[in-house]
């Protein structure tokens, strides 16, 4: 589990999650590790791992990137499964679609995350997560350096064009 999470982060594109249903322990683990996580309003969550004497151990990483140190003890401590509206009122989830049309809405939404610029997504995914343990100043610097290689890009001398022919 642990060199999945780990090729989930390095995975240059962003990794979209869809959950419709129950995503429970090891489920909920790599819905967690998504970039994305798109729920379905019926859908429930939760790391029932210490209900059995076990721990979710690996997914603590990735869960108190997500949500508050108080929520991500809650959830690990607890065993309880809360529901898709409560995920996402505490930013495990994304977006929430009703169950109804639920495939059509993701399939929607990952066309348009598809349709961006293959470079600058590579490159965001790369810089938000290289930043995480960074200060501040390093951080914008960062940013300054992944803007200066995004300029060299095809994809933006193409993005450039197309919005002077706009303009």
């Amino acid at each position: 589990m642990a060199a999945l999470f780990l090729e989930m982060r390095r995975h240059p594109r962003p990794i979209v999650a869809a959950v419709h249903g129950r995503a429970l322990g090891g489920g909920c683990g790599i819905a967690t590790a998504a970039d994305i996580l798109i729920a379905a309003s019926s859908s429930l969550f939760g790391y029932p791992e210490v209900n059995v004497g076990f721990v979710p151990a690996m997914v603590m990483a990735i869960l108190r990137r997500s949500v508050s140190d108080k929520r991500a003890f809650e959830l690990i401590v607890s065993g309880d499964s809360i529901t898709a509206q409560t995920a996402c009122d505490y930013g495990m989830v994304n977006r929430l679609f009703p169950d109804e049309g639920f495939d059509q809405e993701v399939d929607a939404y990952v066309a348009r995350l598809a349709s961006k610029s293959a470079s600058a997504l590579t490159l965001a995914k790369q810089l938000f997560y290289r930043t995480d343990a960074m200060g501040f100043e390093a951080a914008v610097q960062a940013g300054a350096d992944t803007n200066a290689i995004a300029r060299t890009t095809q994809d933006f001398a193409a993005g450039v064009a197309e919005f002077l022919k706009k303009r």
